[in-house]
């Protein structure tokens, strides 16, 4: 990607999307394309529509998406799978339409079989049943996969879907009842150790084992990726093996109740941690074979402790801001 390229981030203020920014402006990309929700409707066709036809952009990374832990795809089904099957969908086509150079769809690792062998290969995609606690987010993302490969096979675009293990890092949704198993459990332990609670309860028995990946590592994965010669990109989207997907990861993965420990050491919590086994585990393993991009030539730098210790700091920095926020609004009041 030439450096004054004009490249779409859609999703820019997500985990993911806000990493791929910062990465792009580090590595001297200054003309990037960014919209909020309230500037684009990305599950609006009309509004897809005219964006892709006033701004031309060149490049594009597909970061948008509905996302969420175990409860909140367990209880808003319907719309992870209309919403993320909406924006994808529009997206994907009107950069088609466009004339886009290279498209890079994020999808996950939720897309793999319940029982898929580990560590999963990317042939394993339609290998086996889903996980059912998220099967319509894996669905929609499954699609978004089958239309990068449709595209490239019928119009001879070079789309390419990426799939990332579980990624947390600065600018992470750290709600309790929507966000992942890392930010939920940041926040957790934080107000117990500020509000001097000695327990904190972990969903599950604490023996899934998940891999992590910072998002700004996952981010520079998806440049170096968009970067790839024409012959090195052909060679993955017209492989007649497999579908034009690449594992993002780090190569290792933890129990839940290995992470939650560190967690309570990054966070200074020095309570007890109770596991709640009446609550769902999920997938009893996820860990992605990643020969596939490491022979490309990359790999991940950020160990899990150093990216929680990131994380950490950056929550910090987002209560002090909301502390300061919430004084200047009572003071106006």
């Amino acid at each position: 990607m030439n450096r004054n390229a004009k490249i779409y981030v859609a999703g820019h203020q997500g985990l993911a999307g806000s990493a791929l920014v910062r990465r792009l402006r580090a590595a001297g990309y200054g003309n990037l394309l960014v919209r909020t929700h309230g500037e684009l409707d990305l599950t609006s066709q009309n509004e897809v529509k005219e964006f892709f036809s006033r701004e031309h952009p060149e490049y594009v990374f597909l970061a948008a998406a509905k996302v969420g832990g175990i409860l909140a795809n367990s209880t808003y089904p319907a719309d992870f799978i209309c919403q993320n099957l909406l924006l994808q969908t529009q997206v994907i086509h009107e950069a088609y339409k466009a004339g886009v150079k290279r498209l890079l769809f994020l999808g996950s690792s939720c897309i793999y079989p319940r029982h898929a062998p580990q560590p999963m290969k990317e042939e394993c995609l339609l290998a086996g049943p889903l996980e059912p606690t998220n099967r319509a987010y894996a669905v929609a993302k499954i699609a978004g996969i089958e239309m990068c490969w449709s595209y490239n096979r019928q119009h001879g675009t070079r789309f390419l879907a990426v799939m990332p293990s579980n990624l947390y890092g600065p600018g992470d949704h750290y709600d309790l009842h929507d966000s992942h198993v890392i930010p939920a459990l940041i926040r957790k332990m934080h107000e117990a150790k500020v509000n001097g609670v000695n327990q904190v309860v972990v969903w599950g028995t604490g023996s899934p084992r998940r891999e992590f990946v910072l998002s700004d590592d996952a981010a520079s994965a998806c440049v170096f990726l968009m970067n790839l010669s024409n012959e090195e990109m052909d060679a993955i989207l017209v492989a007649g093996h497999s579908l034009p997907m690449v594992n993002i990861g780090c190569g290792e993965d933890s129990t839940v109740r290995e992470v939650a420990e560190l967690i309570a050491d990054v966070v200074g919590f020095t309570g007890e941690l109770v596991f709640d086994a009446s609550k769902p585990d999920g997938t009893p393993r996820k860990l992605l074979d990643i020969n596939r991009l490491t022979k490309l030539g990359w790999k991940s730098s950020t160990g899990l402790r150093d990216g929680l210790i990131i994380t950490y700091r950056d929550f910090l920095a987002r209560q002090t801001l909301t502390e300061d926020v919430g004084s200047v609004s009572t003071s106006a009041n």
